[in-house]
């Protein structure tokens, strides 16, 4: 009997570390090579589906007269859509001088961040609200965490600073802190006794974040 239920007990815990509602998120695997969008025919495709090619012009494009935060061209499974079911998206990050990506989240991925150009300042604030900071110049790496709160700043004044965020998921999704705060629609009056703060000041970073 003592045995018996050993094994019942056994496989309760993997019925429950199998089950989705317990199990860490992320891109379901999949049973064939690739995937391919609906309407396409697979005897179709040819390299050129396997290649994207838009990150060629888009620093040749970027204009960064008068940017205080940075330029973001992204490769993920909408914009490639051979990136479905791959568990893998890309972006590129142009910094203009002193220029910022704001504090953010990504909720699927971690993101391995590769500096290919100038000096950045990077961070993330951990669960335990303590920060991590990082001074980065090219060829360095620096991780953040899956779902938590980072920032990237270019601490040059008189030149940009290039990147690649590189993800764990074919979409990893990001959420702007300042956006999804002030610009989502809270009532101002929660935002205020939340910072400790007053109507009128809420009320101009509402208008800020529109």
């Amino acid at each position: 009997m003592e045995k018996l239920s050993s094994l019942i007990a056994c496989a309760l815990i993997l019925a429950i570390v199998k089950n989705p509602i317990f199990a860490n998120a992320g891109d379901p695997d999949i049973l064939q090579d690739f995937l391919v969008p609906p309407g396409l025919n697979e005897s179709t495709i040819t390299r050129q589906y396997f290649t994207f090619t838009n990150f060629r012009y888009f620093e040749a494009k970027a204009n960064l007269t008068g940017q205080t935060t940075a330029l973001i061209a992204k490769a993920t499974k909408k914009e490639f859509p051979a990136l479905e079911g791959q568990s893998v998206s890309v972006a590129k990050i142009i910094y203009p001088p002193s220029g910022i990506n704001p504090p953010h989240t990504h909720p699927r991925s971690a993101e391995l961040l590769i500096v290919l150009e100038g000096i950045l300042e990077v961070g993330f604030v951990n669960t335990e609200n303590r920060l991590f900071l990082q001074t980065l110049q090219a060829h360095d790496l620096f991780i953040f965490p899956k779902g938590l709160v980072h920032f990237q700043v270019n601490t040059q004044p008189d030149c940009k600073a290039v990147a690649l965020g590189v993800f764990g998921s074919a979409s990893a999704g990001t959420v702007s802190i300042p956006a999804s705060v002030f610009g989502s629609g809270i009532d101002v009056e929660i935002l205020a006794k939340s910072f400790h703060s007053d109507d009128q000041i809420i009320s101009e970073l509402v208008q800020a974040n529109k």
